[in-house]
């Protein structure tokens, strides 16, 4: 049996457009729906292995203008052009904040906390509780922090307004060495450091019973492992998260601006503690996970999703330095 293609005149599909039109006339007319006027929480979640894992946003924050002076190792010309290429406004650096909350099946691991209720980089940040609840998260549910560092941005958001702790039933993990340099009444003189050390001082030693201090390669909690990376601080730590084969690698702020400082890793950043041992730290830590395809996540990065750094990043990062994690990453991603 064959069958024929059905061709409708030019009467029929005449015929069916007025019938459709006289249905539309016939019906009541759709409520359009309201502008919400307001943004949806800014949360992503994704599965490592066996583990669920959150990015949630603290909001971003306002660092100034793009500078030869911020980023020593390019020309000004140099940056301006990569700012252009990407869409960037050299005269306004903004960078997110990008907490991540680990569920072990076992624990819930929070990385950094945001900058909290000071809002000196801006009016759009101090917004992770918010995000938290939204995702689903009760704070009062994390039993662990890990804290990268002792910047603002990164523990200002233990307590709250009233100088209650926001997440009431977490152990704090952090190095000794920032929390000493940081928590030094000595630097309140300082006048370029004092400003963040009285709010820092403040937060971090009220809370000082309940801090254990982080030590390279160990478990923060099983699965969740402190790599020492010092440089934008004495005791920066970034966090290497495995499950069930799969590998992450929290790289906290090995970077600000992944434009600029995948293209040049070398270059110096001015807010680093130790900017010339930053750069060490980076090339060693950019050339293991870029050789070896382990995806991250940055705290300062565009955007909440994990990302692979690109393998040009080997080539510029030629320091001939092992990570003592390479081996076990290797391992664990195979």
């Amino acid at each position: 049996m064959s069958f024929r293609a059905l061709e409708p005149s030019r009467r029929a599909i005449l015929s069916g457009l007025a019938a459709a039109t006289a249905s539309s006339l016939a019906q009541p007319a759709l409520a359009i729906s309201p502008m919400a006027n307001a943004q949806v929480p800014a949360a992503y979640r994704f599965k490592l292995g066996g583990f669920e894992c959150t990015v949630v946003s603290d909001g971003p924050l306002r660092l100034g203008t793009f500078s030869a002076e911020m980023f020593k190792g390019f020309t000004q010309e140099r940056i301006d052009e990569i700012l252009a290429d990407n869409f960037l406004d050299k005269n306004n650096f903004v960078v997110d904040q990008n907490a991540l909350v680990v569920n072990t099946g076992g624990k819930l691991v929070l990385i950094d906390t945001g900058i909290g209720f000071r809002q000196v980089y801006g009016p759009r940040s101090g917004r992770l509780l918010t995000n938290l609840r939204a995702a689903g998260i009760d704070p009062a549910s994390i039993d662990v922090i890990a804290v990268s560092h002792a910047h603002p941005d990164h523990v200002w958001g233990l307590v709250g307004e009233d100088g209650k702790p926001n997440f009431p039933n977490a152990q704090i993990h952090i190095t000794q060495a920032d929390l000493d340099y940081w928590t030094d009444e000595a630097k309140l003189s300082d006048p370029a450091l004092g400003p963040a050390i009285g709010p820092i001082r403040d937060t971090l030693l009220p809370l000082r019973d309940r801090i254990i201090f982080l030590k390279d390669g160990q478990d923060v909690v099983p699965g969740v492992q402190a790599l020492s990376t010092p440089g934008h601080t004495v005791g920066h730590t970034s966090f290497v998260i495995s499950s069930q084969g799969s590998s992450l690698v929290n790289i906290a702020d090995l970077g600000h601006q992944p434009a600029l400082q995948m293209e040049n890793p070398r270059a110096e950043f001015a807010r680093d503690t130790d900017p010339k041992q930053g750069v060490t730290t980076r090339l060693r830590v950019f050339n293991m996970l870029a050789s070896q395809k382990i995806p991250i996540v940055a705290y300062h990065f565009s955007g909440p999703a994990s990302a692979m750094l690109p393998s040009a990043v080997i080539a510029i990062a030629t320091s001939r330095s092992k990570c003592r994690l390479c081996c076990r990453l290797s391992n664990d991603t195979s």
